[in-house]
C-alpha cells in the first residue's frame, strides 16, 4: 500500500523535498556556529539532493516524448541524476572525513575513507563513459529509458562505498557520541536497502527519495548536535550564545515547517496553514463518502492550494495591516499561478483544479473566473471551506484568531452565498463536534518555542497559552528556577484560571470582545487569590520524603508536577514539589463556562516543560464538593420524564421516549444565564440505543433538530429533508434569544409511518417541518431532548 502510494505520488513528493533541500540550502549559509567547511558540505549535499530529485521528476515528465526537447531533457536529467546521486554520497564521504578529524580528533582521516573519495570519481567518470558507450542505460526510438546487460555496474560503486563507509562507523563507534553514531549508521544503510529494492524494481524512485530524505535529516541532526553544544558552552559566551540560540531556534522552526509544508515558509502568517487546511478537507471528503483514495487527492490538492504565492511580491505577502486594492488584486492572482505551475504536473490534474478555483465563491462572486455552484470543481469547493475556516481561526497581522462560535456564525451566513451548502454544514458539524476548540492554529509563545522554556519578570509579563481543563486529567512537568537578585517569597511559578473565547489571557481591551473571566490566581507555595470563582479551598500534604524543602536560594532550582481536571462546576489543582503537595479545589461560578491555565510566575525561568492529557474521564465524585451545585432544573415542575439540564452542546440528553404516530412531546425550556448565541436552544434527537438513552449501548443517531430550525441531515443510512418558514410574527433573531432566556412552553408533533417520522414544531414564528426517512431496518426509533446551554424542565408526553 506505501509503495503504491508513493508511486502515485512520487512527482509530488519529488516536488515537495526539492524545495525542502533547497530551503535548507539556503538555511545552511545563515548558520554562524558550523565550520565553513562543514557548511560548504551540507550546502552541496541540499542543493544536489534537490537538483537530483528535480532533474529525476523530469526523467518521468519527458520520458516518450519524442520532441527536440525531450531527446534532450531525458538524456541530461538521466545522466545528472546518475551524477548527483554519487555526488551526495561523496558529500557524505566529506562530512564524515571532517566529523572524524575535528570531532573525533582522529590525527589521520581513515585510509578507507580515501578509497572511497577515489571510487567514487572513478564512478563519475564511468557515467561520463556511459553516454557514449551505453554502458549503464540507452534510449530507445520512443526515447524510452532502457537498462542495459551491464546495468549493474552502476549499483557496484555507491554501494561498494557505503559499505566502507558503514565498516569505518563500525571501527571508530567509540570515538563519537552513541546518538551520532545511530544516526550516521541510519544513513548508510538506508540507501543501503533501499538500492536493493530499486535494483528489482522499476517506476519509482526509491534510491532517490531515500537518499534526499537521509540528506534532509542529516540537517536537522546537525542542527540539534549545533543547539546541543551550544547550551554546553552557554556559560562561557553568554550573551553571544543567547543569540545564537535564538537563530538556531528560530531555524529549526523554519526547518520543521519547511518539511511539513515548503509552501507556506514564504508567509509569515499562515505557519502550518496548508498543512491544517488538509487535514480539514480530508475530514470534510471522508464524511460526504469520498473513497480512500479521492480523501488523499483532495489532501494533496489542499496541500499545494496556495504554491501560486512564491510568485507573489513578499512585501505584499508579510504586509503588516490590511492591503490596499491593488496589492488585494495581486493576491488575486495566486490561483492563476498556482494553476500555471501545477498545470504540469499532467498525472495529478487535481491539483492544479485545487490550486486555481479556491477562491471561486458558490453565488458567482469569487476569483479568478467567477465560476458559480456546481460549476465549480467539486475539490475546489471543499478546500474553500477548509481554507476560509482555517483563515479565521489563524492569526494575522492585522487582527487576532476569531472565535470559534463567532466563526460558525459566519459559515451559516455563507451558506449558499460564499459556500457549497453541502461542505459548509459539513465543516459546522466538525465545529460542533470540536468541544474544545483543538481545529485551529496552534501558537507558543517565541519564549517556549523548540525549548519549552520562557523568562517571568514582573507577574503576568509573560503568560504561556491557556491550557484547557477538562474531566480527563492534564498533567504538567517542569523546572523553575529563582532569579537570584529577587529572592523574595512571591518568586514562584503561578496559574491563572480563567475562561476566554480564545483560550489566552487579556489584559487590554479585549477582556470583553473575548469574554474574559478570571476565576482566581494559583501561586506554587500553595498561596491563592478567589476572584471570580465562588470558593477556594486549600491543603497541604507532607509527602513524607524525610528531606527538608528546597529554599529559593537553591540554585539548582525545583522540579514541580501539575495535575489539574475539571467535573462540572469545579476545579482541582494538585501541585507536586517533591517534599509536599498542595490540593486546590475551586469553586466555578457555574458549570457551563470553560477553565483554562495560563501559566506564569515572577522573577523565575520556568523550564523542561512536558504536558499530557488523558483520555479516560474521572468520575462525577471526583473532586469533593465545596460548593453546592448551580442547578437550573432542580425545583422546578417536573414531567413523566426528569428535568434535564445541557451544559454545553449535547453534552447531556433527556431519557428517550419510543416514537409512535400522533404523539405530542411538550416541554418548557430556558437558556442558561451565559447563554449569546442563537443555537443555545433545545435540539430534537432521533436515535436507537438498546437502553433508550442517547450514547447507550449500540446507539446510533439518525436526526438532529434544533429549535432555530436548522437541522444536521447527513447521517449514514437516512434521507432527511427539513423545511423551516418564519411568518409575520417573526421579529428577528435577537427578539428569539431574549425569548430563549426568558423561558417558554414548546410542543413538539411527531407522525410516524414506519421508518418515515415527520417532526412538526413552531415557536416565535419559526415553524420546522422536518421529514426523516431511516433506510436501514432497525429495531425502534426514541426522541430525546438535548441541546447547548439550556435547562429543560417539565417534560410530558400525550398520544
Amino acid at each position: 500500500m506505501i509503495f503504491e502510494l508513493i508511486a502515485k505520488h512520487q512527482l509530488n513528493i519529488m516536488l515537495v523535498l526539492s524545495g525542502v533541500c533547497g530551503n535548507l540550502a539556503i538555511f545552511v549559509l545563515f548558520m554562524k556556529s558550523m565550520s565553513r567547511k562543514r557548511k560548504a558540505v551540507l550546502f552541496n549535499m541540499d542543493i544536489s539532493a534537490g537538483l537530483l530529485l528535480i532533474f529525476d521528476r523530469y526523467a518521468y515528465i519527458f520520458r516518450g516524448d519524442t520532441s527536440n526537447l525531450g531527446y534532450v531533457m531525458v538524456r541530461v536529467s538521466n545522466f545528472l541524476v546518475f551524477f548527483l546521486t554519487i555526488f551526495c554520497i561523496l558529500m557524505f564521504n566529506s562530512f564524515l572525513k571532517d566529523l572524524y578529524k575535528n570531532d573525533a580528533k582522529l590525527e589521520k582521516v581513515p585510509i578507507r575513507l580515501q578509497i572511497v573519495r577515489v571510487l567514487l570519481i572513478i564512478g563519475m567518470i564511468l557515467i561520463g563513459v556511459s553516454q557514449f558507450t551505453g554502458l549503464y542505460y540507452t534510449f530507445d526510438d520512443l526515447n524510452q529509458y532502457q537498462r542495459s546487460s551491464t546495468f549493474w555496474i552502476c549499483y557496484v560503486i555507491p554501494l561498494l562505498s557505503l559499505i566502507i563507509q558503514l565498516s569505518v562507523i563500525v571501527t571508530y563507534f567509540k570515538k563519537l557520541k552513541k546518538s551520532v553514531v545511530l544516526f550516521l549508521l541510519f544513513f548508510t544503510l538506508v540507501p543501503l536497502i533501499v538500492s536493493l529494492f530499486q535494483f528489482m524494481t522499476r517506476g519509482v524512485s526509491l534510491t532517490n527519495l531515500s537518499l534526499s530524505a537521509v540528506v534532509i535529516l542529516l540537517f536537522l541532526f546537525t542542527l540539534i548536535d549545533v543547539s546541543n553544544e551550544a547550551d554546553k558552552a552557554q556559560n562561557l559566551k553568554i550573551d553571544y550564545l543567547k543569540k545564537e540560540q535564538k537563530d538556531i531556534l528560530a531555524l529549526l522552526e523554519q526547518t520543521t515547517e519547511a518539511l511539513a509544508t515548503a509552501i507556506d515558509v514564504k508567509d509569515t502568517y499562515t505557519h502550518g496553514h496548508s498543512t491544517r487546511v488538509a487535514e480539514y478537507s480530508k475530514k470534510i471528503a471522508a464524511m460526504v463518502g469520498k473513497t480512500e483514495d479521492e480523501c488523499d487527492e483532495i489532501y494533496f490538492a489542499a496541500l499545494l492550494h496556495d504554491v501560486g504565492k512564491i510568485l507573489v511580491p513578499d512585501e505584499i505577502i508579510n504586509k503588516d495591516g490590511r492591503l490596499t486594492d491593488e496589492e488585494f488584486e495581486a493576491i488575486k492572482m495566486h490561483p492563476v499561478y498556482g494553476n500555471s505551475i501545477l498545470s504540469r504536473i499532467t498525472q495529478s490534474p487535481y491539483l492544479s483544479i485545487g490550486a486555481h478555483h479556491h477562491h471561486e465563491r458558490y453565488d458567482g462572486k469569487g476569483y479568478p473566473d467567477g465560476l458559480k455552484g456546481e460549476d465549480i470543481p467539486e475539490i475546489a469547493r471543499i478546500i474553500a471551506v477548509a481554507d476560509a475556516y482555517d483563515a479565521m481561526t489563524s492569526k494575522r497581522s492585522y487582527r487576532d484568531p476569531i472565535p470559534q462560535d463567532k466563526v460558525r456564525e459566519e459559515f451559516v451566513k455563507g451558506i449558499g452565498t460564499q459556500f457549497d451548502p453541502k461542505f459548509a454544514k459539513m465543516m459546522i458539524h466538525l465545529i460542533d463536534l470540536d468541544a474544545e476548540y483543538e481545529m485551529k492554529e496552534r501558537e507558543e509563545l517565541s519564549e517556549l518555542s523548540g525549548k519549552n522554556e520562557f523568562v517571568c519578570e514582573e507577574f503576568g509579563d509573560n503568560i504561556s497559552e491557556g491550557i484547557q481543563i477538562n474531566s480527563g486529567i492534564t498533567k504538567m512537568s517542569f523546572h523553575s528556577v529563582t532569579d537570584r537578585k529577587n529572592l523574595r517569597k512571591e518568586c514562584v511559578p503561578s496559574i491563572i484560571i480563567f475562561d476566554a473565547l480564545d483560550g489566552r489571557v487579556h489584559k487590554d481591551g479585549k477582556k470583553k470582545e473575548m469574554l474574559y473571566f478570571e476565576y482566581g490566581i494559583i501561586r506554587f507555595d500553595g498561596e491563592t487569590t478567589c476572584l471570580g470563582a465562588r470558593k477556594i479551598e486549600t491543603k497541604t500534604i507532607d509527602n513524607n520524603t524525610g528531606k527538608k524543602e528546597k529554599s529559593l536560594l537553591d540554585e539548582k532550582g525545583t522540579d514541580y508536577v501539575l495535575e489539574a481536571v475539571k467535573v462540572k462546576d469545579h476545579v482541582l489543582i494538585r501541585i507536586d514539589n517533591g517534599y509536599k503537595t498542595t490540593e486546590i479545589i475551586m469553586a466555578l461560578p457555574d458549570s457551563v463556562r470553560y477553565a483554562y491555565i495560563g501559566l506564569t510566575g515572577e522573577h523565575c525561568v520556568i523550564s523542561k516543560v512536558i504536558m499530557t492529557k488523558e483520555e479516560e474521564t474521572v468520575a462525577d465524585d471526583y473532586i469533593p464538593r465545596i460548593a453546592e451545585e448551580i442547578s437550573y432544573v432542580k425545583g422546578k415542575p417536573e414531567g413523566v420524564v426528569p428535568n434535564v439540564q445541557i451544559d454545553g452542546w449535547c453534552f447531556d440528553a433527556s431519557h428517550g421516549l419510543e416514537i409512535k404516530d400522533g404523539m405530542k412531546l411538550s416541554f418548557h425550556s430556558m437558556s442558561l444565564p451565559t447563554a449569546r448565541l442563537i443555537w443555545h436552544c433545545p435540539y430534537i434527537e432521533l436515535f436507537y440505543a438498546d437502553d433508550k438513552r442517547v450514547n447507550g449501548e449500540n446507539f446510533n443517531q439518525f436526526a438532529l433538530v434544533r429549535l432555530d430550525g436548522e437541522a444536521w441531515d447527513t447521517h449514514e443510512g437516512v434521507e432527511s429533508k427539513t423545511f423551516i418558514n418564519k411568518d409575520d410574527t417573526f421579529e428577528g433573531w435577537d427578539y428569539w434569544k431574549e425569548n430563549n432566556k426568558n423561558g417558554f412552553d414548546s410542543t413538539v408533533t411527531f407522525k410516524r409511518n414506519k421508518n418515515k417520522i415527520t417532526i412538526i414544531t413552531e415557536n416565535f414564528g419559526i415553524s420546522i417541518n422536518s421529514v426523516v426517512t431511516i433506510i436501514e431496518e432497525v429495531p425502534d426509533v426514541y426522541v430525546a431532548l438535548t441541546g447547548d446551554q439550556v435547562a429543560i424542565t417539565n417534560i410530558n408526553v400525550t398520544n
